[in-house]
């Protein structure tokens, strides 16, 4: 009966001491908060005990703005128009219709001189009957005034002569099947023909009348001369 009594006292203190250790715990874990509580002030533990707060909803990020498009280039000014005011109209008419007259003049002219083709001679003398010095230039006519500028072609080539001296004779002039009507200087019918001392046939053109004395108006080749045949 004593060794029951025994084991009864032990397991009921066991019991007691299980009993004390989980109320210890207890109030262990209490005490703390308690403390913690009154420790703040009102504002703070109603704070405290208050649910917490929403999170604030994300705001959706606003796209980059576009690169903006280049502003086009400034258009380029439009040119000033001419200012003719300053002009005369009817003066610059009336220059401009001179100038057509003499053009036309000129044309008439030249159309009315002397063309043709004849035979051409050469000579080479020390004094002329204009009294300028033989030189290359110089050619002779019996029917064309001093001074008259002449034209001579010989197989394409051309040269210009003055009549600066009287010639050929009427009876060498008209020796020839067409008219020698005109004489060269040796210069010149050596640059022509190559030789010079020769007879060939030229084409001869007037280009302007000279101012000077004539040999005479009348004998063989006259007519061609003139431009008459």
């Amino acid at each position: 009966m004593h060794k029951r009594a025994r084991q009864a006292i032990t397991t009921a203190l066991a019991g007691t001491t299980l009993v004390a250790a989980t109320a210890a715990a207890a109030q262990a874990s209490v005490i703390p908060q308690a403390l913690s509580s009154a420790s703040l002030s009102p504002a703070a533990a109603a704070a405290r005990h208050a649910p917490a707060p929403h999170a604030p909803a994300p705001v959706a990020a606003s796209p980059a703005p576009a690169d903006p498009e280049p502003s086009p280039e400034p258009a380029a000014p439009e040119p000033a128009p001419l200012d003719l005011s300053y002009l005369n109209l009817a003066s610059l008419a009336d220059v401009f219709n001179a100038t057509l007259r003499k053009a036309y003049k000129e044309i008439e002219k030249a159309a009315s001189l002397p063309s043709g083709v004849a035979t051409a001679t050469s000579f080479w003398d020390a004094q002329t009957a204009s009294g300028k010095p033989m030189r290359y230039r110089t050619i002779a006519s019996p029917y064309w005034p001093l001074g008259t500028k002449v034209r001579i072609t010989h197989k394409g080539k051309s040269v210009i002569g003055v009549v600066e001296d009287f010639g050929p004779a009427e009876w060498a002039v008209a020796q020839h099947d067409i008219p020698a009507i005109v004489d060269l200087s040796e210069k010149m019918m050596a640059d022509l023909t190559g030789v010079a001392s020769n007879t060939v046939r030229v084409r001869f053109q007037v280009l302007k009348w000279g101012k000077g004395g004539v040999y005479r108006r009348s004998g063989t080749g006259y007519d061609l001369a003139m431009g008459r045949r």
